[in-house]
């Protein structure tokens, strides 16, 4: 059994590992930081308990527990008697990351996609006789891309909605793909 101070060590560096992982995908690392402290505790802790324990500032901690609230991973309650507020951590993992999910990557697919189609048809407007050739390439590379985009959009869709992933969208362009490589 490790000792509390070896305890403490390990956990900060569990701390710090998530922290690390958030920061790679795009967030603060405080912020994985801080819901990694509040979901390896027991009870919850207050922003002083946090500020002490991560060492960062008063202000910092109060930035990242907002953030944090208003992606729904940490929560926000009393003690009886106490004036103080207590924070604790979404224990559920698959509801974080499926919130992540719908909220950012798939609304940025989403977006891409409509670039998408309004790129495809503007550039299928008014082609000049010389151009057909080069709109056409274009055209064509872009409706790739909108596979690729649609079949991204299907895996997150699935993920989110139904916990797993349906792959036979990328099953299809595989076969897709194969059969335009054998013809070559």
């Amino acid at each position: 059994m490790a000792s509390d101070a070896e305890e403490r060590a390990l956990l900060e560096e569990v701390t710090d590992a998530v922290g690390g992982l958030m920061e790679f995908w795009g967030f603060k690392r405080a912020m994985g930081r801080t819901w990694t402290l509040l979901y390896l505790e027991d009870d919850a802790l207050s922003a002083a308990d946090l500020s002490d324990r991560l060492q960062l500032s008063a202000g910092a901690v109060s930035m990242t527990l907002a953030e944090l609230e208003r992606w729904g991973v940490v929560k926000r309650s009393k003690r009886m008697g106490e004036r103080r507020e207590y924070f604790e951590a979404e224990t559920d993992i698959w509801k974080m990351i499926s919130r992540v999910l719908r909220e950012r990557e798939l609304e940025q697919v989403n977006r891409a996609l409509e670039v998408f189609a309004r790129a495809h048809q503007a550039l299928g407007k008014n082609v000049p006789g010389g151009e057909k050739n080069r709109v056409e390439m274009l055209r064509d590379r872009l409706s790739k891309l909108t596979d690729l985009a649609r079949i991204g959009q299907g895996i997150l869709e699935s993920i989110v909605e139904h916990g797993r992933i349906d792959l036979s969208p990328l099953m299809r362009l595989a076969r897709g793909v194969a059969a335009v490589a054998r013809r070559r």
